[in-house]
């Protein structure tokens, strides 16, 4: 098993919310972190943090973001595909221009970036892919659209877990619930009430997890647990919800 010093880690969407609290929890337990986002001046570098700028929706951003990643240190261990935006598109709406500019970050963007870091993962013998997905994922609500790339993502998932098997790579969606960041915070404000079904009554206190997550502000986004577990060697592909 690797030190954990050892390991290098990309992120994508490194600049807030979900994204910055994974850089932040990778640096301290010792990862060597690339961060991928637009305007790499957000964060200030470090001997184990390098920052470069990425651009989910450019096709030639990932090969490059590798390339300077692995000029750096010589290999990459681990991705984690947290990059994403959140307009709403519902199945009435006219036009598809939110539609395709959703499909090309959050689904073409982990699909670029997985492809580019393939070689690299397979060649450590222990590579691990964390994408972000969302319970949105697993269960439609009023954005559609949403919903249609966070699926996407799932079976992203379950593809590269089976391409990718026997050169030791495994993969990990993860589906949290409401938090409380820029993306949330607009669809709470833009959306109407989510339907509950006739009859259905939450039990007393909720779903603890979810509740946890809406009461975390966007400045305490870095607050949020997050789990380093999947990236270590041994750990079988799976799908966690929050």
């Amino acid at each position: 098993m690797l030190e954990v010093g050892n390991r290098i880690v990309m992120v994508s969407g490194a600049s807030r919310g979900i994204g910055r609290a994974v850089v932040d929890r990778l640096l301290a337990s010792g990862f060597r972190v690339s961060a991928g986002l637009r305007d790499p001046s957000r964060l200030a570098e470090s001997e184990r943090l390098m920052t470069y700028r990425y651009d989910a929706e450019d096709a030639r951003s990932p090969i490059s973001w590798v390339n300077a990643t692995v000029a750096r240190w010589g290999g990459i261990d681990a991705i984690v595909n947290a990059a994403g935006i959140n307009p709403k598109v519902r199945v009435s709406d006219e036009g598809e221009n939110e539609l395709d500019e959703m499909w090309r970050v959050n689904v073409k963007g982990p699909l670029r970036l997985v492809r580019a870091t393939l070689p690299h993962l397979a060649v450590c013998g222990h590579g691990r892919v964390i994408n972000l997905g969302s319970l949105a994922g697993k269960r439609v609500g009023s954005n559609v659209g949403y919903a249609m790339t966070k699926f996407a993502v799932v079976a992203l998932t379950h593809g590269i877990r089976r391409e990718g098997r026997a050169a030791g790579i495994r993969a990990t969606v993860i589906c949290p619930g409401l938090c409380c960041h820029r993306h949330d915070a607009e669809r709470r404000r833009d959306s109407p009430p989510r339907d509950e079904p006739a009859g259905r009554h939450r039990p007393p206190g909720g779903n603890r997890t979810h509740a946890a997550e809406q009461r975390v502000g966007l400045r305490d986004a870095r607050a949020l647990p997050v789990r380093t577990d999947a990236l270590k060697p041994g750990r079988d592909d799976d799908i966690r919800s929050g």
